[in-house]
């Protein structure tokens, strides 16, 4: 995990103007426009840690209760919209413990706590139900998000205008 510092300001848009080559070299991905906002930052950044799950939310619980020193949880449930991967409790455990972000590739349950949280959320959608608790799942591995491959130490960039993933920190 990188310890350079989260920028205070940026907006994606310049950064897709500042670095366009990375886009076109694959360094830098802009993930699928269909993630809708959550809680109240709506601008966040950090290094990426990962879970993969599918509709069993243990792991996304056993990561977000480590501290997150500011890093971003990218969840990849699959796109699953049968039940949520993240709560309000779990969103609070977030804030508390220095989580920047999560981004769900999956759904999301108790808005109305989630959006009481300092913390940003980006989902594809809400769902009432809550997901299995096996202990299935993984964490630490690379993810593939709408044909954007993410990895832990990866950076993730979230703001009104969409999620960037770069290889490397874009900010100095």
């Amino acid at each position: 995990m990188s310890t350079a510092a989260t920028p205070s300001a940026f907006a994606t848009t310049d950064m897709c103007d500042a670095h366009e080559a990375r886009l076109v070299s694959g360094e830098l991905h802009v993930l699928h426009p269909a993630f809708r906002p959550f809680g109240r930052r709506t601008r966040f950044a950090g290094p990426v840690a990962t879970v993969r799950c599918f509709e069993d939310n243990s792991m996304v619980r056993a990561a977000l209760e480590e501290l997150g020193r500011g890093q971003v949880l990218v969840v990849d449930g699959g796109g699953s919209l049968r039940c949520a991967l993240v709560g309000g409790m779990l969103a609070v455990l977030a804030q508390r413990n220095g989580w920047a972000g999560v981004v769900v590739n999956g759904c999301v349950r108790d808005v109305a706590e989630i959006n009481e949280c300092d913390i940003g959320v980006r989902a594809l959608a809400s769902h009432p139900r809550r997901s299995d608790k096996r202990g299935g799942g993984s964490r630490g591995q690379a993810v593939e998000i709408a044909g954007v491959r993410i990895a832990p130490g990866n950076w993730c960039y979230a703001d009104e205008d969409g999620i960037l993933i770069s290889d490397t920190a874009l900010h100095g």
